[in-house]
């Protein structure tokens, strides 16, 4: 689960995201979420897509459930994982004022080789 109580540092990052990213930092735990994104998958399903034993995609599915990232729902003797949305968008969320930045300093960029452009037909 992930951490409970404060929910955001003192300069206002949500404490969440303590617990998403170490996560997320591995290339089979993002490959397990963009599975998911299909919808709820066994943990035998999940396997068949990985080069690996079956305790070891239980295991990064562990690390994704304790971080919120899925949820796990037992049926039978299967156990079925799904996407959970909040930590993904509290990741959008914290990520936007960073593309809103990048995308004024890419147009700042445009404007300015437009102008050049234009200022070296008019020569």
């Amino acid at each position: 689960m992930p951490r409970s109580g404060k929910t955001t540092t003192p300069d206002g990052v949500p404490t969440l995201l303590d617990d998403v990213f170490p996560a997320l930092a591995n290339p089979v735990r993002r490959r397990i979420l963009q599975l998911l994104l299909a919808g709820p998958h066994s943990v035998n399903n999940l396997a068949a897509h990985f080069d690996m034993a079956r305790p070891s995609v239980s295991e990064h599915l562990k690390v994704l459930r304790d971080a919120g990232l899925v949820t796990e729902r037992r049926v039978g003797r299967e156990r079925h994982y799904s996407l959970c949305r909040a930590p993904l968008e509290e990741i959008s969320n914290w990520l936007h004022p960073y593309e809103v930045y990048w995308q004024d300093r890419l147009r700042l960029l445009r404007d300015t080789v437009v102008e050049e452009e234009a200022d070296q037909r008019g020569r």
